[in-house]
């Protein structure tokens, strides 16, 4: 769905009610869905900022779709949300990656992951 909203500059909302419209799912999981697909949407300029500041020498639009998606996913959950502890949020976006992503992906996700957490909480120190 973050891929819809990306490429497509479709609602959130909306992008959750298509994909409810087409496929069986639970009601707990589309509210955590619409809950990150709402998240990430208001604080995507913070997020990718991020990214870019992990990423040296590597433009934020080189980066593959689904290792982008899940790099807002992970960070969103470290930085923004108070439900998952920030080594959890690292654990399963290197899962997503190896389930949906390239061969390369949990390796990436978990280097730009990890600079992050260290970079950011040096910083609050």
């Amino acid at each position: 769905m973050l891929y819809q909203v990306e490429t497509n500059g479709e609602d959130p909302d909306r992008a959750l009610t298509k994909y409810c419209s087409l496929f069986p799912y639970q009601e707990d999981i589309v509210e955590y869905a619409l809950y990150l697909l709402t998240g990430i949407s208001s604080h995507q300029a913070k997020i990718d900022e991020f990214i870019r500041q992990a990423c040296e020498n590597w433009r934020i639009d080189r980066i593959a779709y689904v290792d982008k998606n899940v790099l807002r996913i992970g960070i969103f959950e470290m930085i923004f949300s108070a439900d998952v502890p920030p080594k959890v949020a690292i654990d399963e976006a290197i899962e997503m990656g190896k389930k949906y992503g390239s061969e390369d992906s949990r390796e990436f996700i978990n280097g730009v992951l990890d600079r992050i957490l260290k970079d950011h909480y040096k910083q609050d120190r």
